[in-house]
Order: structure tokens, then sequence, then C-alpha cells
């Protein structure tokens, strides 16, 4: 089927109106009509050029929420009309240790993300920011009704990227968890370290955003610019998650780890990292973390409608995309923008 859409026809370049042709809906196939797509930095990299060459015209996109319309043979977890979810990937093989252990974002023979990936079919991938889209059955997600479609959107992205490594280090009571930035990573990090139990902290250049911070449900508020809060903080946190997108001093931040803390890296930073002795004294832990896997992505979306969590969102029509990419990069959104997609139509 034709399907319109929004599109970066070369890196730089404004994205512009265009409709795309969506493949048939194969035996184990959905086709969603899509009503929300997020917008995530990772949009603005790819289309910018920033990680490297890209198949131009690309349709970014995967923070996608929408209704089945219609699905495929053998397809039995998903009906006409129920509320479904699809994040960053779309298919994987399946059959690799990784796959078979519910980590899909890590299949070794090659994750298909969501846009500007290749297909096991041989097509490139085209996102979210389209009125319809055909998934296998097996990475679309279910979305509990009570959960604000616009509001979800984020959660196939930013709540799984954080949600995953908060599980995969014990975030809970008793521990105590910083965050590193409030954006659109750094807000759905907050608030779910602080419905899993944890005490919370984030960790800001300024304290310009503190009163967000502690609505969101921050517990304390520092500004990493005061130098004395490396000293004050020094050995405290079990847990940092840092979901900033640029360069800062990481051995700093690795002294504010207790013994065995560990510090997981979700943004990408652009210049490599130089770590020293700090990962020595305290057996700390310094590593990485994508999204979760499918299985896990469905557990946070429950965990997320069970504790009544969303993304602070901001809902834009499809001509205002160019506009809002300048605004996420001049970091003036609050903390999400949403695609309405009845306006691609």
């Amino acid at each position: 089927m034709r399907v319109n859409a929004y599109a970066a026809p070369a890196a730089g370049r404004p994205l512009a109106p265009t409709t795309i042709e969506r493949r048939d809906v194969g035996p184990n196939d959905v086709l969603i009509a899509i009503q929300y797509a997020g917008v995530c930095h990772s949009d603005i990299h790819t289309v910018n050029g920033d990680w490297g060459p890209q198949p131009f015209p690309v349709i970014p996109g995967h923070e996608i929420i929408g209704t089945v319309a219609e699905v495929g043979a053998h397809v039995t977890r998903h009906r006409v009309g129920d509320r479904v979810g699809v994040g960053c990937m779309v298919n994987s093989c399946g059959e690799c240790a990784n796959c078979r252990n519910g980590d899909e974002q890590y299949c070794l023979d090659g994750t298909v993300f969501t846009y500007a990936s290749p297909d096991r079919d041989g097509t490139r991938t085209q996102g979210g920011y389209s009125t319809h889209i055909v998934v296998d059955a097996g990475f679309v997600l279910s979305v509990p009704d009570s959960l604000d479609p616009a509001a979800a959107a984020p959660l196939l992205c930013a709540g799984i990227t954080t949600y995953a490594p908060l599980r995969r280090w014990g975030a809970g009571p008793g521990k105590k968890v910083a965050v590193v930035g409030l954006g659109g990573l750094g807000h759905m990090a907050v608030k779910l370290a602080h419905a899993m139990g944890a005490e919370v902290t984030v960790l800001s250049q300024s304290l310009k955003k503190q009163e967000d911070g502690l609505r969101l449900g921050a517990d304390h508020y520092h500004a990493t610019s005061d130098p004395g809060t490396f000293t004050a903080l020094a050995g405290r946190f079990d847990l940092i998650v840092n979901t900033v997108s640029a360069d800062i001093d990481t051995n700093a931040y690795l002294g504010l780890l207790t013994v065995d803390g560990a510090m997981v890296n979700v943004g990408v930073a652009p210049s490599p990292m130089s770590v020293n002795g700090s990962l020595l004294g305290s057996r700390r832990v310094l590593t990485g973390s994508m999204v979760g896997g499918i299985a896990q992505t469905q557990e946070m979306l429950d965990f997320c409608a069970e504790h009544n969590i969303g993304a602070d969102i901001e809902v834009i029509s499809a001509d205002q995309i160019n506009e809002a990419y300048e605004r996420v990069l001049a970091s003036d959104v609050r903390y999400r923008f949403v695609i309405d997609a009845a306006t691609l139509a």
C-alpha cells in the first residue's frame, strides 16, 4: 500500500512530505495504522549523517503507537483494533544465542532496526513518521489501554533504554541511583527509578530544572558545574545512569560510586572516553546499554501502566518536525516531541 510520510532526502536537509510503498501483509505480519510517533535524538543524528552515511531518503521514527489494521494468517497474539507499539527494532535472526535469550537487540546475525536498516527481504526499513507500517508480529508490543497513547510513544525508546539498565543493575528499595542529565532519556530514568523504589538523585550541569526533577520523582538534585558536588557525593551511589550524549569527566563520575557500583552509559558521546585507575579502587563497573529485548520491552510497558508512567510530551503536527529538530538541539523541549500521525494523512 502507498502511504504518506515525512522523509529526510539527504544528510542535513529538512524533512519533507513524501509517499512510500509498504510491503504486503505476510502471514506473520501486522499492519499498523500509526497514531503517534516520538521524536528521538537518534532520529536527528541519523538524518544529519552524524553516525555515518545513510541510505537516503530516510523516514525516521522508532517510537510508534497505533492500532492494528490487518493481521497475517498466522498471527494470533494481535487482533484488528488492538493498540500496539513498535520500538527500535523490527526483526532479528531469532536463532542465535542472544535472540534465544531474549536479547534481540544484540542479534549476532544483525538486528533489523526500524529505519535505515537492511531488512531480511533486501529492502531498507522506513520508520514511523508515516501513516502506516508493516511489522513482523514478533516485534509488535501490546500497549495497555490505561496508558495515554501519545505519552506512551517515547516509552518505546526512551522508556526501555533507561528501564533495561535499571533492571539489570538492581534499582530498587535501598539502592541509591543517580541520573546524569534531565532530558528525554533522563526524565524517564527518574520516573522509572522512583517507581522501582530507589533513592534518586539528578546530576545536571545547573539547577535550572531542579523543580522539574523533584516533581518527576527525584529525591535530590545537584549541579555538576559546582566542583563541591563531586566531593560531597563521593562513594555515594550504587548505580549511575548517564543519559547525556556529550563528553563528561568519566573519572569524576566513577568516583561517586560505592564499592561494586556501576555506571551505565546510554547516551553516545562524540569523543572516546579516558578512564584511569578510578575503576580499580572500589571494584567499580563502567558499562553501556542499548534498548531491551522484546519481552523486556513488554514488561516495561506493563510496569508503566501499573505505575501510571508516561513521558512528558509536546504533541506536534508533521509540518513542525523540522522546527522540533532545531528545538531538540537547543534543549528546548520538556521532554519529548511526539508527532500526531493524523497530520500526515
